[in-house]
């Protein structure tokens, strides 16, 4: 799979500035080699969408190499649903590792092989300490920690029981290893650290062939060190992590030294990025799966409509920064609309349908209307649409009694049917149960075949329709913000971050119609439904009866942000 062109003028950061530096003094060899490492217990969300493009574009950017590496030392949450999940996201997104797909579970063997030698060389050591009795010793912000009575066990001792550890001899949570650093350290994570914990759980690479497994911050720079990593980039979180990083790699006097770089995360209004929260939605049926529309996942986003390229823009647009701070979800819509207006398909349809009949229209003529695929791109040619006496318009598009500046049909106003004709709204037709109008009747204006009138009167709205004869039925799924807050944890009410939860962020519209040639829609296939947004078609559609999902609303917040921004 090839790799999308690299932009013409890559955004310049802190980041690229090392690399930069570093490529200048010659301080790998001239080589830039990343990787993109997720933990394999859960899907992808747009947060990790950042750290991709970020480690994949500086690698191509600089002629280097990206691998990506699973680090797969937690089989307790691991699934190859996720491994697989997670191959698919990167694909989709545009990017490819070629031939170097690692897992820290290639290492394992490694990794224990370097655990043994900080042992024999008094830098680690077997604690008996229940993990409970380990956060007790560790002391606090202010406090220093208390050593453990276990510390001063000779290199021998603790080799013995590391390697009957391994051997299976002991229960899970009666005995880790932990490196051997300072209990007074300001750093909390240099405090002895756990690097190895018994754990009888069957991996979903290696079976039942290990029940003692690495810390992550213990395999991570190790595996860095085996690949060849020259450049470390994880996000903010693990800026206090460094220091152990370092020690690890100096303690063992690794050939080479990866340099870890720290970043702000990505954080979205109105959304939560913990995999751990998101599972909880997942699990407890909040949402229909990994792949909701309404979940900020990698697949949720996918299936929505959302493009890779307007992902791809949106987390260049965002830069990459050294501190926290929230992004406006409108700017994520802002970068799709700007893609999706260039690209989608137009199309007609009616979510929610009342009929019109055309009085002075012929009964059984049926005419082919020429409309553009897409005005913003010539090219995308043109289609025919059948026009007949009975068509479906927008119930909002009338009204019997209309509000002020209300410009749509009412009895006696002319507007513009896109495309077709003028028309003059002449009645209605009521149920005789309840009154509602179930029927708007008018009269149209043969002269102004394809909208415009010779003499050049002018009318102040333009509504879309679908042919009644020619219409197909489909399903429309309407997705708002699937949290009500801005900030859900902010928001929680003692403590329950999903109190927020937005109970209309679903709307199921049933009964729509829309055009004859969207009959045949393909999941994945985006549309601009006219004056309505832009939507996708669902893999829950078949030939004949689609579902599509709205992806956005034709309304761009954070355009008018940035137009008052610039006043």
């Amino acid at each position: 799979m090839s790799e999308p062109p690299a932009p013409s003028a890559p955004p310049q950061d802190f980041i690229r500035a090392i690399v930069e530096e570093d490529n200048r003094t010659g301080k790998h060899g001239g080589r830039v080699a990343t990787r993109f490492p997720p933990e394999p217990n859960g899907y992808l969300h747009i947060g990790h969408a950042k750290s991709i493009c970020l480690n994949f574009g500086i690698a191509r950017q600089y002629g280097g190499t990206c691998n990506l590496r699973f680090d797969d030392t937690n089989p307790t949450k691991e699934d190859v649903e996720y491994v697989d999940a997670i191959q698919e996201d990167i694909r989709w997104l545009g990017f490819d590792w070629a031939d170097r797909l690692y897992y820290a579970s290639d290492y394992f063997e490694r990794l224990y092989e370097l655990a043994e030698q900080l042992v024999r060389e008094g830098n680690a050591y077997v604690c008996d300490l229940t993990a409970d009795e380990v956060r007790e010793h560790r002391g606090t912000l202010t406090e220093p920690g208390k050593e453990s009575p276990y510390r001063r066990r000779s290199a021998e001792e603790s080799l013995d029981l590391l390697r009957r550890m391994r051997a299976g001899e002991f229960p899970d949570g009666s005995r880790t290893l932990r490196a051997k650093i300072d209990m007074a350290s300001p750093n909390l994570n240099m405090r002895d650290p756990v690097i190895y914990r018994i754990l009888h759980a069957e991996h979903h690479r290696t079976g039942d062939a290990w029940c003692l497994y690495p810390m992550y911050d213990y395999a991570h720079p190790l595996s860095d060190m085996i690949e060849g990593i020259t450049h470390s980039i994880c996000t903010l979180e693990f800026e206090d992590h460094r220091p152990f990083y370092d020690w690890v790699l100096d303690a063992l006097r690794t050939p080479c030294h990866p340099q870890q770089i720290e970043f702000a995360r990505l954080n979205l209004n109105y959304t939560v990025m913990s995999k751990r929260k998101l599972l909880e939605l997942v699990r407890e049926g909040v949402v229909s799966g990994w792949d909701d529309p309404r979940m900020p996942t990698i697949c949720g986003l996918r299936r929505r409509g959302y493009t890779p390229e307007a992902i791809r823009d949106f987390c260049d647009r965002i830069g990459v920064a050294k501190r926290d701070s929230t992004v406006d979800i409108a700017l994520l819509e802002h970068c799709l609309r700007e893609d999706l207006n260039r690209r989608a398909r137009r199309a007609m349809a009616v979510l929610r349908p009342l009929r019109l009949v055309i009085e002075s229209y012929p009964e059984n003529l049926v005419e082919d209307i020429e409309v553009p695929n897409n005005p913003e791109d010539p090219a995308a040619g043109i289609r025919r649409v059948p026009f007949s006496r009975t068509l479906w318009i927008e119930r909002d598009d009338f009204r019997e009694t209309p509000p002020p500046k209300y410009w749509r049909l009412f009895p006696g106003n002319e507007v513009r049917l896109r495309s077709a004709y003028l028309v003059t709204c002449t009645g209605v037709v009521r149920d005789p149960g309840t009154g509602e109008v179930v029927e708007v009747r008018a009269a149209h204006d043969p002269a102004t075949r394809g909208g415009n009138a010779p003499d050049g009167r002018r009318v102040k709205s333009t509504i879309h329709w679908v042919s009644a004869a020619h219409a197909v039925e489909a399903e429309a799924r309407l997705y708002e913000h699937l949290f009500a807050a801005e900030d859900p944890d902010a928001a929680s009410e003692g403590g329950d971050w999903k109190s927020s939860i937005h109970p209309g962020s679903l709307e199921i519209l049933r009964g729509c119609k829309v055009e004859h040639l969207l009959a045949g829609a393909r999941p994945g296939d985006r549309f601009q439904f006219e004056r309505l947004g832009y939507f996708c078609a669902d893999p829950d559609g078949r030939p004949g009866a689609p579902v599509f999902n709205r992806t956005a609303t034709l309304k761009d917040s954070w355009a008018k942000i940035e137009k008052k921004q610039r006043g």
